[in-house]
């Protein structure tokens, strides 16, 4: 007899999985390389989910993280879809709650990554990995130095440049390596000026490779502006996956956090 047992989201929403889920979609590239991590099977990625790469070359993929085809997840025949509230398209993965099982993520910081985790493992009956895996992400985080904070910015676009506001999993991050948010008391990704770093007090700026692809010239533009500050080409990857990348994310941190030292 199959077994549909009720699981929680982070957004709260009851949704009853099989146990196990045999044929999962994942929207999200961070919880995709988890999922691999788990030692759990996917049957369909976005062209996104880079990682691991063996499943990027040989996955069938559904779409983007924003622009999926229901088409396509249709004809995989999912029974359990994994989604994220700020990564995925709301009207899109409402479409999808229509049809099939979805369980959506919501991250703002270590711990509802943590909790992701260890949900993750229950629900594809992975639990001692995942629990395992946990600890390891804690354990790392917890040996990071404790440093005075550094004023700093996190940029992820330009035309025009956006950066990591407070409420952001990116500003989680940031504080784990040391550094003071200088818009932190801003929402989300707000769009600034160049200009507005100045007066700040900024010592070290972040440029990071996702989504957009800052290059060294970006690196000489902003040194104009704010002579004074360092500013750093990052993996973005370290900063906003929140998945099984955060046991490597400590370890990075260290490097950013001897760079300014």
């Amino acid at each position: 007899m199959e077994i549909n047992p009720i699981h929680i989201d982070q957004l709260g929403r009851r949704v009853a999985i099989p146990f196990p889920p045999r044929r999962i979609i994942s929207l999200v590239p961070s919880q995709t390389e988890l999922l691999y991590h788990l030692g759990a099977d996917v049957a369909g990625i976005t062209k996104f989910c880079v990682h691991p790469d063996e499943w990027f070359r040989t996955k069938p993929r559904i779409g983007g993280t924003k622009q999926f085809h229901i088409d396509k997840i249709r004809a995989l025949q999912p029974d359990l879809i994994i989604a994220n509230k700020e990564e995925n398209e709301p009207e899109q993965v409402k479409a999808l709650m229509e049809e099939f099982p979805v369980w959506v993520s919501d991250i703002h910081n270590l711990r509802d990554a943590t909790e992701m985790i260890r949900w993750l493992g229950v629900i594809t009956g992975r639990s001692p990995k995942a629990v395992d895996l946990v600890i390891q992400i804690m354990a790392g985080f917890r040996a990071l130095p404790v440093l005075p904070a550094v004023k700093a910015a996190y940029f992820i676009w330009k035309d025009p440049w956006m950066v990591a506001g407070g409420d952001t999993f990116i500003n989680e991050m940031m504080r784990a390596c040391g550094l003071e948010n200088i818009f932190g008391d801003m929402p989300r990704y707000p769009v600034i000026t160049p200009e507005q770093l100045q007066g700040t007090g900024c010592r070290l700026i972040l440029l990071s490779s996702e989504p957009y692809p800052f290059k060294d010239k970006h690196i000489a533009e902003l040194r104009v502006i704010l002579p004074e500050a360092k500013v750093l080409l990052v993996d973005g990857e370290m900063y906003s996956w929140y998945g099984s990348r955060l046991l490597q994310a400590p370890a990075y941190f260290r490097e950013i956090i001897s760079s300014f030292l």
